[in-house]
């Protein structure tokens, strides 16, 4: 394919929808799409990061990653999240070598835990449970020997008690990788759907999102930058926070109202990280995540909201990673994800 062609390709995913309607926080439903359960992206800032290496985990937020290296990988995450809520996923990739197509599946489940029926005399009724799902099937196959691309398809249910909702997504992701440069580029257009049925007769949303990372390897020393840019359809993040406190001017009584600059607005988009490289047994991963840190820290004390790291560790042909992000003072997570590629256990009983 010339080489114009497959620019034309990619670089509508980084500015298509770029003026869509802001759909964040509470404008959406579903956010279990955007709770990162892989520990990788978790401790490098919660965002997809552009690195095409053997990790599935990967490749289930952007497809385009999906390649040959990951087939026959199994790839199990849990998430004790906040508040008693409980998150894990199974994966599964296979490489079809007469199309070159890396296929993968994945099933996401949120329980949301045992809640007490009441009526409306607060009397009790028992009790019900609340949970999410996602089923997801993605592919992603290389173009030439620097772009590919991917697409997953995505099924999403909610339960709550006997009350059920569900919608239908997909993920556009395209990835430049010149190696000789070290350099890795990622585009992506997640949850791309619609609300098939609804707790409420209100129309509503997916939580859309257009994302951009890039990743630096350095060619004699063992680090990777990355940086990765969210919401891309939506320049203007800030918002009006009822719990800050007012400032008054003491000369004029009134308040104070606080400038939000350029450089501000642009910094809720930017989620810095870093992986550092003991080889390929072991990695040490931090990320900063300045609008979690700016929505979520306490004023009086904000501690390390925003900051998250983790480690990767490969122990004879399973792989081990641990994160821990921090949202505020009264909350964070912990994820845990392992991953073991059955090929190479194949190869080791042959051996």
């Amino acid at each position: 394919m010339p080489r114009t062609s497959r620019l034309s390709v990619l670089l509508p995913l980084l500015f298509v929808l770029a003026t869509a309607e802001a759909q964040l926080g509470g404008s959406t439903v579903f956010r279990v799409l955007d709770i990162p359960s892989s520990a990788r992206i978790s401790s490098l800032g919660g965002s997809p990061v552009a690195v095409y290496d053997n990790d599935l985990n990967l490749g289930l937020f952007n497809p385009a990653l999906l390649n040959a290296s990951m087939a026959k990988q199994v790839s199990l995450s849990y998430l004790p999240y906040v508040d008693g809520i409980n998150i894990g996923y199974a994966a599964y990739a296979h490489h079809l070598d007469s199309s070159k197509i890396t296929l993968s599946g994945s099933m996401q489940y949120v329980d949301y835990g045992t809640f007490t029926r009441r009526d409306e005399t607060g009397l009790d009724q028992g009790e019900f449970k609340a949970g999410e799902y996602v089923v997801q099937v993605g592919a992603g196959r290389a173009i030439d020997s620097v772009f590919s691309m991917g697409v997953n398809l995505k099924f999403i249910t909610s339960n709550l008690d006997a009350y059920n909702a569900s919608g239908w997504a997909a993920d556009i992701g395209g990835v430049y990788v010149k190696k000789a440069l070290g350099l890795t580029v990622a585009a992506t257009l997640r949850n791309i759907g619609v609300v098939s049925s609804s707790y409420t007769s209100t129309k509503e949303k997916l939580p859309f999102q257009a994302q951009l990372a890039a990743t630096y390897k350095f060619r004699h020393a063992p680090f990777r930058l990355g940086l990765s840019v969210d919401n891309l359809q939506q320049w203007d993040l800030t918002y009006d926070d009822p719990n800050q406190q007012v400032q008054i001017d003491p000369t004029t009584g009134e308040a104070i109202l606080k400038k939000v600059t350029t450089v501000d607005k642009a910094m809720l988009h930017v989620v810095p990280n870093v992986e550092v490289l003991f080889g390929p047994n072991f990695m040490l991963r931090f990320g900063y995540n300045y609008r979690r840190r700016q929505e979520l820290a306490v004023d009086v004390k904000p501690g390390l909201s925003g900051v998250s790291m983790g480690i990767g560790l490969k122990v004879s042909r399973l792989i081990v990673s641990y994160s821990y992000a921090q949202f505020n003072p009264a909350g964070a997570s912990n994820t845990f994800t392992l991953a073991l590629r059955f090929a190479d256990l194949k190869r080791k009983v042959e051996g």
